[in-house]
């Protein structure tokens, strides 16, 4: 059962300060470092549901909120995004779950453009030799042949978001990464047959599994 904050620890975590992630206060001024999930309720006795550094989710009521933060959860909508690009399969868990590197740190993707035919699905992990010595050579290729027919997504299979956004901001990633915590449930939703990384899994927009493309040259003729 999810708990009702009543005490708001003021220590804040030494890692980056990822973009989901704000300062957040109560009426009696004590603070947090929370990011805002879901928003439940009616008007005046709506409640957030909030993920800690710890990675705990907690609920807190706008109620017990200082005026601007209690506005913020009361005027709460999920962000849509008009995107071009056709229809997927993967929307319901893609759309929203994006994030993208802004600088040094991950931020919530707000300019992702959905395929008009594949979706590139990149397998891979910070702790992974063969992944450090590929991504140099994936993101030269994506910064020379983006176009409209296809979208690189990164799939983590690390267990730690500060390694995910190492590993972003050292290989200056420039496509979307599914947020980490959805990267069991995407895994789960769609088998994509990967047996080690990393993989390189070409779908098309109805989920039909083309192969694994870590044949660059392969890649490339596929989507120019």
């Amino acid at each position: 059962m999810k708990r009702i904050i009543t005490v708001l620890c003021l220590t804040l975590l030494t890692a980056a300060v990822r973009a989901e992630f704000r300062t957040w206060t109560r009426k009696d001024g004590k603070t947090a470092e929370l990011e805002l999930l879901s928003v439940s309720g009616r008007d005046g006795a709506k409640s957030g549901e909030f993920k800690m550094r710890s990675g705990a989710k907690v609920t807190l009521r706008s109620a017990d909120l200082s005026g601007e933060d209690a506005k913020i959860v009361e005027e709460w909508a999920p962000e849509e995004v008009a995107v071009p690009g056709g229809e997927s399969v993967f929307d319901d868990v893609l759309d929203g779950n994006l994030v993208r590197l802004k600088g040094r740190s991950l931020k919530r993707c707000k300019d992702a453009t959905k395929p008009e035919k594949y979706y590139v699905f990149y397998y891979t992990a910070s702790w992974c030799g063969p992944c450090q010595k590929f991504t140099p050579e994936l993101v030269k290729f994506y910064n020379e042949h983006k176009n409209g027919k296809f979208e690189v997504v990164l799939i983590t299979s690390d267990s730690d978001e500060d390694a995910m956004e190492g590993y972003a901001v050292n290989k200056q990633m420039p496509w979307p990464l599914l947020k980490l915590r959805k990267a069991k449930d995407f895994k789960k939703t769609f088998d994509h047959g990967v047996t080690g990384i990393p993989s390189v899994i070409v779908c098309e927009l109805d989920g039909k599994v083309l192969g694994n493309y870590r044949n660059l040259a392969q890649l490339e003729k596929l989507v120019n």
